[in-house]
């Protein structure tokens, strides 16, 4: 077990932030003005000769053609690591907590509250959607039941906005903390879990503590929550993403004496490289270049002309920024040569190449998901935001704050299958961010039982049924 890369990468993320879109300079606005995205680094002056400062073409290639050339699929190429939508529905999830863009001001502003995790996907991102949605007991979400299992509430019985395609009927219009994930299967699906992982730690705090009113119960839990998403998203989800030989702990106690600010600002650069479109499938049965969906393309071209918008220096100047060696030619960049002609020919030089599209072509790591761009610029990102949480600092990392130890112990052996195996009846599906390697037909059954709280409770060699697809 390392704890190294939280330390060492997360260092590469300034802190207190220094530039935006509009300042390339330090200033008070670029730092106090929480309406910004910040940045990593400084927008290319507009009085340089060329769109990327002082080399390649006078003028960028159409953002339209760019994306058809290089981006668009034309047969799905797998993920080599065999990535489960599991892990695409997670990443999309978790982030929309703090990814907010806002559509009218622009893509260099943000309409999230917060620059961090705080769940508000799932409580709502005001009071009084917090308030709307829960059910003011025993410090519990409001719920449903059913078929004998939990659901969120209707839309029609809380009163929370929420956006479904037209077709939906209102007894399926359920309401959460996001408005956006009654359009996503995956992601009500994560909503769901975390809804009744809210109402269970409740129970658990509960019976620790009778005397508690619903106020407290119901804040406790939240931060409870908020340490078993950092604990998942670091030892399971960033694990996976990174693809690091060495296993990644999330132990704040490693942090303390350490110069570290608890605080975060979110970089409109980790917000573009985010929008991992590869990773979706034709359908429900997960990356690089030429493999963007047709529906998605418009997001890709989007993408582009936001990037274009906030005057992103290129994807050499970032690799220069977090510590990593520059390409030195396109084939360099790419691992092969059809892609690179086309880059050559649209930006004429290989320190032009924009930071988006380069990304995406850049050539993946040896059986990874990524190349290695996306995720050393990914990790420092992740890990500064998820370790700079309140929570995780001296003040709040001890079990008082969670409800003494019955609480603390839920952070500290937190898991994604411990989170699927405590939220659903009966024998427990395998939860991974990896397609079981399932040589037989069938695929890995978890055995039940009442908590769902040891590894023992993983067998297998229980092979039920193809489940991989639902995978």
């Amino acid at each position: 077990m390392l704890f190294f890369p939280t330390l060492a990468r997360s260092h590469l993320i300034d802190s207190p932030p220094t530039f935006n879109a509009d300042y390339g300079y330090k200033s008070w606005e670029a730092y106090s003005n929480l309406s910004y995205y910040t940045r990593t680094l400084p927008p290319v002056p507009e009085d340089c000769p060329t769109p990327m400062g002082v080399v390649g073409k006078k003028e960028l290639p159409d953002a339209k053609l760019l994306a058809e050339k290089l981006l668009m699929r034309r047969q799905f190429i797998p993920d080599p690591q065999g990535t489960s939508l599991m892990f695409a529905f997670f990443a999309q999830h978790f982030t929309h907590q703090f990814f907010k863009s806002d559509m009218k001001k622009g893509p260099a502003f943000t309409v999230a509250k917060g620059h961090g995790v705080d769940l508000n996907h799932i409580y709502g991102d005001c009071l009084e959607r917090q308030h709307k949605l829960r059910l003011l007991k025993d410090g519990k979400l409001k719920y449903q039941i059913l078929d004998g299992e939990v659901y969120p509430p209707t839309v029609k019985e809380v009163g929370a906005e929420m956006h479904y395609p037209p077709h939906v009927p209102h007894s399926h219009r359920f309401a959460v903390g996001h408005e956006a994930f009654g359009l996503v299967p995956g992601l009500m699906m994560y909503a769901t879990i975390w809804l009744r992982e809210h109402n269970r730690v409740c129970d658990v705090l509960k019976e620790v503590h009778p005397d508690w009113d619903d106020e407290r119960l119901f804040q406790t839990t939240r931060l409870i929550l908020i340490g078993e998403t950092i604990k998942i998203v670091i030892e399971d989800y960033v694990q996976h993403l990174s693809g690091y030989n060495f296993k990644l702990k999330f132990d704040p106690e490693l942090l303390i004496n350490q110069r570290f600010q608890y605080q975060n600002r979110i970089a409109s650069e980790f917000n573009t490289l985010y929008h991992w479109h590869p990773l979706m499938p034709e359908s429900f049965q997960v990356a690089g270049g030429r493999n963007v969906p047709g529906p998605l393309m418009y997001v890709a071209i989007k993408s582009i002309e936001n990037s274009r918008q906030m005057r992103y220096q290129s994807l050499n100047a970032y690799r220069k920024r977090f510590s990593l060696k520059p390409y030195s030619s396109f084939e360099d960049l790419t691992g092969e040569k059809e892609m690179a002609a086309v880059l050559e020919e649209f930006y004429g030089h290989v320190d032009a190449v924009e930071l988006y599209p380069g990304l995406l072509v850049e050539k993946p790591r040896s059986n990874a998901i990524f190349g290695e761009t996306m995720v050393e610029m990914g990790a420092p990102y992740s890990l500064k935001g998820l370790m700079g949480n309140p929570i995780c600092s001296p003040e709040y990392w001890k079990p008082s704050t969670f409800g003494g130890s019955v609480g603390f112990n839920i952070v500290n052996t937190a898991s994604l299958q411990r989170l699927v195996c405590n939220n659903v009846q009966g024998p427990c599906p395998v939860a991974s961010f990896y397609v079981p390697d399932v040589k037989d037909t069938g695929s890995m059954i978890i055995n039940s039982s009442t908590s769902h709280s040891r590894d023992s409770d993983i067998n297998p060699t229980v092979i039920l049924k193809d489940r991989t697809a639902e995978l």
